[in-house]
């Protein structure tokens, strides 16, 4: 076919070993993607982890045709009055003091300014994450990110180190009971940092939920726990809610859970509900230091009025809707039927995440807990055949973990199809996959 080939003759791969999805997509509307051939695939990744009010919701379409027409791009030096009011309405949505608003594209643009204004205030260098983290393919992003993509690109920057990531399913450290001793875990992780650190902590950069890690829910507690290991230390504490951020676990942001402010906030995906808008949101009294002494990230798509119009209307919608209360809800039904599953499929080891960011882990045996790639990557392939795409995370010790993150729009219809066919993906997939008796 001429699109198949001129994609293998022009396109870079960009995914790592990943394969591009074997479908061409037409069109998308709320929880549906239309294909080429006339097939109908219901969404659970709410396209890349971020169109969280389904794909072309009538607002969000109304609002980028009006928006086009009349101002869509500016100098980066010039304001509009929708940059000021999305800026304002999401210091309004956060706690005190988190009131100083950048508005950026991506998530690891966001992450990469986060990372250089803690720099520059604190006048360190070091940054801590998680070793299972993803934040970004951008330089200081990049070298945040330990779950992928380290190997063959030179040495990363001097100062950045990663420490183990708490996982209550697979736990390193363990309690009396057998259980994750997340607290052991953390003072070894920075007896491990305190070894190697020249006493130059910058910032902790983590997800509360880290998504690419597994969908990997931080223990009630941890987040304080690791603030004031890193206050202690000088630095800063950056919470990337590029997939947690705006409804999507039941809370309007993750880290209200835990009741920890942090001091610098970064937003993404949810931010334009699939348009490219991020934000970086921090204290005046951060923001000042940092504009004292010259804080520079001048990009030719900061504060573009056209997405942050996008982005007023995605608060209008989740607002009006209260789809908060709704990713509770919706999540709970979600975790009860991929609960049922797990009890009819030996190969569901674990169900766990908040709200409608929910992860199911796959393996080979429930007591060993044996992983195998192969079994995620096939039920996958059988999900799209029967009209389902999913995302399976694959990363080393770990079998096939799907991220299942539909929109917060989404209806119980919807979610029961899901797991309908997700139940015969795995039904007709997993008998291969039985260990030898």
């Amino acid at each position: 076919m001429e699109f198949w080939s001129d994609a293998e003759r022009h396109l870079v791969r960009y995914s790592g070993a990943g394969q591009f999805v074997p479908e061409i997509i037409e069109r998308a509307e709320g929880s549906f993607v239309h294909t080429a051939d006339g097939r109908r695939l219901l969404d659970f990744t709410s396209g890349q982890m971020s169109a969280i009010l389904g794909h072309s919701h009538p607002a969000v379409v109304a609002t980028v045709q009006r928006q086009v027409a009349t101002l869509d791009h500016l100098f980066s030096g010039m304001l509009s009055r929708p940059v000021v009011e999305l800026a304002r309405r999401l210091a309004e949505s956060l706690p005190e003091p988190l009131s100083k608003v950048l508005l950026l594209t991506t998530g690891a643009e966001s992450n990469e300014a986060a990372i250089r204004m803690a720099k520059l205030v604190t006048g360190g260098h070091e940054i801590v994450s998680f070793a299972r983290s993803w934040h970004g393919m951008t330089q200081a992003a990049a070298n945040a990110t330990y779950s992928s993509g380290r190997k063959g690109y030179g040495p990363a920057a001097p100062g950045n180190f990663a420490i183990p990531t708490p996982n209550a399913y697979r736990p390193d450290f363990t309690d009396a009971n057998g259980e994750l001793d997340w607290r052991k875990q953390l003072d070894f992780s920075f007896d491990l940092f305190d070894a190697q650190s020249v006493g130059s902590l910058a910032a902790c950069i983590v997800e509360p939920i880290l998504s690419s890690g597994g969908v990997l829910d931080l223990p009630p507690g941890y987040l304080a726990a690791l603030r004031d290991k890193c206050h202690e230390r000088g630095g800063l504490l950056i919470l990337d809610e590029a997939q947690t951020g705006l409804c999507r676990t039941g809370d309007w942001y993750a880290f209200q859970r835990d009741g920890v402010t942090p001091d610098i906030l970064t937003l993404s995906k949810t931010l334009g509900a699939g348009l490219p808008l991020a934000a970086v949101v921090t204290t005046p009294e951060i923001e000042q230091t940092a504009h004292d002494r010259g804080f520079l990230f001048f990009t030719t798509h900061v504060s573009d009025p056209l997405v942050a119009a996008v982005g007023n209307t995605v608060l209008d919608v989740l607002q009006a809707e209260r789809l908060d209360d709704r990713a509770t809800e919706l999540g709970a039904y979600l975790r009860k039927g991929l609960t049922a599953l797990g009890e009819n499929h030996a190969v569901i080891g674990d169900v766990r995440g908040r709200g409608l960011l929910v992860g199911l882990e796959l393996v080979l045996d429930r007591e060993t807990k044996e992983p195998s790639d192969e079994l995620g990557a096939a039920v996958t392939r059988r999900c799209l055949e029967l009209g389902l795409h999913m995302n399976v995370v694959q990363l080393p010790g770990m079998g096939g973990v799907f991220r299942i993150a539909p929109s917060l729009t989404s209806s119980i219809a919807e979610l029961d199809l899901g797991l309908e066919i997700l139940d015969q993906a795995i039904g007709d997939v997993s008998p291969r996959f039985r260990p030898p008796r």
